[in-house]
């Protein structure tokens, strides 16, 4: 079976290496199975169907990366044009001819990192469409649909993965959850890369921290106040979310720092 009909859940756009009755992803409750049941899908049924790539520039160096319609619950992907190497930042669920020749003119795709499980999409088909390494972190390898060699899982706090471009496990949402630091981005300013780790919201100059964004079931402080930690020493003014648009322009940093001081107080709030 090729990779263009291996199994796609419909709702949480993670291809898994062999068909299966059900989506371990969907049945964590920070996911859901969808109202009408467990559906499946292919690469080659979605092209089939109408789906196509789609490209756009959202910040300086970077390109928004993702599928219309979209797929799975929405995210786009992001392609980092570093010096050292482009990098995919998290995936989705879709890939086709026609894309990867789109992305091969922005340069091609040396590595491919990912936040956390929701955002695998096909992320094993973008590794060896461009025979690239898909950096993910050991403590969600059980999460992992599609095991290859060219999965790379790292350990600890922080990995560096090109120059200037370093992977941080802040922990939240999942116990891998990852952001990706950018120190040489062209403005010179630093730039994180946050999925929904921490998710930026409508309201562009705050973020917020979600254990599942669709069953509203919040972080827990004590993962807040780790993540603040691992995040404090990286400099950055740009802050990538996860779904199109979503970018903090300014001041990033003091917006995480902003957001979890509003979210603790909240969430820590006795009623006196």
């Amino acid at each position: 079976m090729t990779g263009n009909d291996l199994p796609i859940c419909r709702t949480c756009g993670l291809q898994y290496g062999a068909p299966r009755a059900d989506c371990p992803i969907c049945l964590d409750e920070r996911q859901y199975v969808g109202w009408e049941g467990q559906q499946w899908t292919t690469l080659s049924e979605l092209s089939a169907g109408g789906h196509r790539g789609r490209i756009d520039e959202e910040g300086p160096g970077v390109f928004g990366v993702g599928a219309v319609p979209s797929v799975g619950v929405g995210q786009r992907a992001l392609l980092i044009r570093s010096p050292s190497g482009n990098v995919l930042w998290d995936c989705f669920g879709y890939l086709d001819d026609e894309l990867v020749a789109e992305i091969e003119k922005l340069g091609g795709v040396s590595a491919v990192a990912v936040s956390h499980p929701h955002f695998y999409g096909v992320m094993t088909e973008w590794g060896r469409r461009f025979d690239a390494p898909v950096y993910v972190h050991a403590a969600d390898r059980d999460w992992v649909a599609r095991p290859d060699p060219l999965i790379r899982y790292w350990t600890g706090d922080t990995q560096q993965i090109a120059s200037g471009l370093t992977l941080i496990n802040a922990g939240t949402h999942f116990a891998g959850g990852t952001v990706l630091h950018w120190s040489d981005d062209p403005e010179g300013r630093g730039a994180l890369f946050s999925g929904d780790i921490f998710m930026v919201v409508m309201d562009r100059r705050w973020v917020s921290f979600m254990y599942s964004v669709p069953n509203f079931i919040p972080e827990r402080p004590r993962t807040i106040r780790r993540a603040l930690s691992v995040i404090e020493p990286f400099a950055f003014e740009r802050i990538y979310g996860a779904f199109w648009g979503r970018v903090v322009t300014t001041d990033g940093a003091g917006a995480v720092r902003r957001s979890a001081e509003r979210y603790l107080r909240f969430a820590l709030d006795d009623g006196a």
